[in-house]
């Protein structure tokens, strides 16, 4: 049976790591202040001017039985590892995980199925080379605010994920016993 729901996928590009981890920090509030901290996913990332992109800052999920976000883990990391497959991650944020790498083949091929190809190429190309970025999936009833949040950003587009959270247990499930 599925348990589908369609969230909103902000992508933010910045001059600067400063400004994205700034943004990153008043989305973060925002969730804390609405005690929703439990449905905030996102991460930063830079993009080197050979075009490596490495997530410096992510959430950091709480943990929860039957969560959206297993190995604390999110869909905004699978966003990332689907568009960029050579992300670079922090050693703790993918030792963290059990089967990690396994996990984060589940949560970009979930992704990846909840979107469409235009969609994840458009927000592939919204971070250039040398810049900042700051992915944020969001319940679409937040969308307005997340964006609201997001004031330094220099470009910021907005495209839906669908996601099915029994779905994605599953996969997360299945890719920790590898």
């Amino acid at each position: 049976m599925s348990d589908f729901k369609m969230m909103a996928v902000y992508a933010a590009a910045y001059d600067s790591l400063d400004a994205a981890e700034q943004d990153y920090e008043a989305v973060k509030v925002l969730y804390y202040g609405l005690g929703l901290m439990d449905t905030f996913d996102a991460a930063v990332v830079k993009k080197n001017d050979r075009g490596r992109v490495k997530i410096v800052k992510k959430h950091e999920q709480p943990t929860r039985q039957g969560g959206w976000l297993g190995a604390g883990l999110g869909l905004a990391t699978g966003l990332l590892v689907a568009l960029f497959p050579g992300v670079a991650l922090g050693t703790g944020m993918l030792a963290a995980a059990t089967g990690g790498g396994a996990i984060l083949g589940a949560l970009a091929g979930h992704v990846v199925g909840g979107m469409s190809r235009a969609d994840l190429k458009d927000i592939g190309e919204t971070l250039d080379p040398g810049q900042a970025g700051l992915v944020v999936i969001a319940e679409t009833d937040l969308g307005d605010r997340v964006f609201g949040a997001m004031i330094r950003a220099k470009k910021v587009i907005q495209k839906q994920i669908k996601a099915d959270r029994k779905e994605l247990e599953k996969e997360i499930e299945e890719a920790a016993k590898e």
